[in-house]
């Protein structure tokens, strides 16, 4: 061999679209790929970006293996770099134009630090060497695999251990669960996070016990979505509660849920729940008036089959729907992550069920991007969220159900918004 390194510059054109966007499956090829050429893994570093694209790298003693992926346009770039001539990228490349299933690869080699270009140096480290000899250990492999939910501006990245415990596309969305080192077992769909073992309680509580504490009258719920099951965990607390009827348009999320969210999803074969598979729009078009005390909105971001659950169509349903006096509460995104999102269905609501009855409060969930996301509290004519407070009975609640987030504290702070969401809202 004539020079320090190989060096192979690759492209993978044709790929499937769907293993490009797997992170675990891409991250295993890889480590594969390393492995059949002869090289040692130190270590293997992978990011998801929603909504396509994975961008990873593994780092071997004879240096490494990268990758960035477009499945949209199909194509990967994969760099190839070889010290030394015990490994052979040329087997690495084959390997991975078969996980990827390319229709067609090409690639260039180039041969790194030409001998003949290079003058060598001796170095006398002395001791130093020595020591360093009599030191070293055979590395150990680390993974360090991220998923990564982000716009065009913001992102943020939860390490988890590499493998998914669930993976399967229904009709509708893509419904995945990953262990994740710092927040347990986590949901996502679509590549968006939906909740996470350690801080769901954060949303499901404040989703569901501002309406509850201020309304204790409530008996007949509806939750449109929320099929990991938290919010009907949360509002059967409530001893009050007659019946619960959860419409959830996709029975995977469900089932996953139930498989592996145990703690959120306890509640879903109580007696008083009456589960539904169907699509909540649809539900609610044929609906009665009048039927319902509390509607809760506990739906993921408005794509896909969420989108029609931010239309005016949809919220008028809900206004028909609830009793006089009823009230519903809606996850209403991010004003930092989804501002537009946020604002838009601010003022649908306000045109619905007047500005007056329409209240915006916050929570701070640190999976969700930015970690502030609000909820909107809306009444058909009924109470004011916070004014007749029983503070004595929101900390018997709070103590009672050994609830982690919600207190009567925080429940009127939540509605006492920044100055620059007040300005969005008021359209400054």
């Amino acid at each position: 061999m004539n020079s320090l390194g190989r060096h192979i510059l690759v492209e993978f054109h044709g790929c499937s679209a769907e293993v490009l966007n797997e992170v675990p499956l891409i991250e295993s090829s890889m480590v594969d790929a390393a492995k059949e050429a002869g090289a040692t893994i130190i270590s293997s570093i992978f990011h998801h970006f929603s909504p396509f694209g994975v961008s990873g790298v593994v780092v071997i003693q004879e240096s490494h293996l990268a990758i960035h992926t477009w499945p949209e346009y199909r194509y990967a770039a994969v760099d190839l770099f070889t010290c030394g001539d015990s490994v052979n990228p040329w087997v690495s490349y084959e390997m991975l134009k078969q996980a990827f299933r390319a229709e067609h690869g090409s690639a260039i080699e180039l041969n790194r630090g030409q001998l003949e270009l290079l003058e060598k140096t001796d170095i006398d480290l002395g001791d130093l060497r020595d020591q360093a000899t009599q030191k070293l250990v055979t590395p150990k492999y680390s993974r360090s695999v991220w998923f990564t939910d982000r716009n065009e501006n913001i992102a943020l990245s939860i390490r988890h251990k590499g493998d998914r415990l669930f993976r399967e596309k229904s009709p509708y969305q893509t419904v995945e669960i990953f262990d994740t080192f710092e927040y347990g077992k986590m949901l996502t769909v679509d590549k968006m996070v939906m909740c996470s073992e350690k801080d769901e309680k954060a949303y499901h509580e404040m989703i569901i016990h501002v309406p509850l504490v201020i309304n204790p009258d409530v008996k007949n719920v509806l939750v449109i979505g929320g099929g990991d099951g938290g919010s009907v965990r949360e509002i059967l607390r409530h001893p009050q509660i007659e019946q619960v009827t959860m419409v959830e348009i996709d029975e995977v999320v469900i089932r996953a849920s139930r498989t592996f969210l145990p703690s959120l999803s306890s509640a879903l074969n109580d007696p008083k729940l009456r589960l539904i598979i169907d699509d909540g729009i649809r539900y609610l078009a044929e609906a009665p008036d009048e039927q319902f005390d509390l509607i809760v909105i506990d739906s993921s971001d408005p794509v896909g089959p969420s989108e029609g659950l931010f239309s005016a169509g949809f919220y008028k349903d809900v206004y028909r729907c609830l009793k006089p006096g009823g009230v519903m509460t809606a996850q209403s995104e991010s004003p930092r992550f989804n501002q537009a999102a946020f604002v838009d269905l601010n003022r649908c609501l306000k045109s619905i069920f007047e500005a007056e009855n329409v209240f915006c409060y916050l929570a701070f969930i640190p999976t969700y991007p930015t970690g502030m996301w609000s909820f909107s509290y809306c009444t058909k004519n009924g109470l004011h969220p916070t004014a007749p407070l029983n503070e004595a009975r929101a900390r018997q609640i709070s103590q009672d159900f050994d609830l982690q987030y919600y207190n009567s504290s925080i429940h009127r702070a939540a509605f006492c918004l920044p100055t620059f969401i007040q300005r969005m809202l008021d359209g400054h």
